[in-house]
């Protein structure tokens, strides 16, 4: 399958929907949210579906869209940020994407989750936010490396900089597997 969309992993707070749908609209392609699918397919927010169901709940709906996603043509997926927990979600990404990592510093992710309010934010529902961002991005940050040779550090790039950079490793890449 060729690879005709784009999906952009990486911690919370890195500008993955942002950069995603700017990205979209250049390229004239569709921008699709897996978390806003997780939503739609629990029928609960993602605070309910932690509070409720727990994490490996909302990591087997992660899965699912995944495949669903990895099966479209033409669009940029905005990946949840703990998508590279499970290797099936890479499989299933690589099949039909080039998978780019936005990258940010702990402090710079930090203040940008605290300025849309944390509370959005089942994982740093704590005392210590940016405690907890330090500990997750430990855990995360060799899994991000390893799946994709292409990353960006946005924390001191302007929005635009990053699609920019975003299309040209695409394009890129596109040309390289061609």
């Amino acid at each position: 399958m060729k690879k005709s969309n784009i999906a952009l992993i990486g911690f919370m707070g890195t500008g993955k929907t942002v950069i995603g749908k700017k990205v979209a609209e250049k390229l004239g392609k569709k921008f699709i949210e897996m978390d806003d699918l997780i939503v739609k397919k629990a029928g609960k927010s993602i605070p309910r579906i932690f509070k409720e169901n727990g994490e490996i709940y909302f990591r087997e709906l992660e899965i699912q869209v995944c495949k669903e996603v990895s099966k479209l043509e033409n669009i940029v997926i905005s990946c949840g940020g703990g998508v590279v927990i499970n290797k099936i979600n890479l499989d299933y990404l690589n099949q039909s994407s080039i998978i780019i990592c936005l990258n940010a510093s702990p402090e710079v992710i930090y203040e940008r989750i605290i300025k849309e309010g944390k509370q959005k934010r089942p994982l740093l529902d704590n005392p210590d936010p940016l405690k907890t961002i330090i500990e997750i991005l430990e855990f995360r940050n060799p899994l991000y490396r390893h799946a994709t040779k292409y990353h960006i550090d946005t924390s001191y790039l302007s929005i635009d900089q990053v699609v920019d950079e975003v299309i040209n490793i695409y394009k890129k890449a596109i040309s390289e597997n061609t």
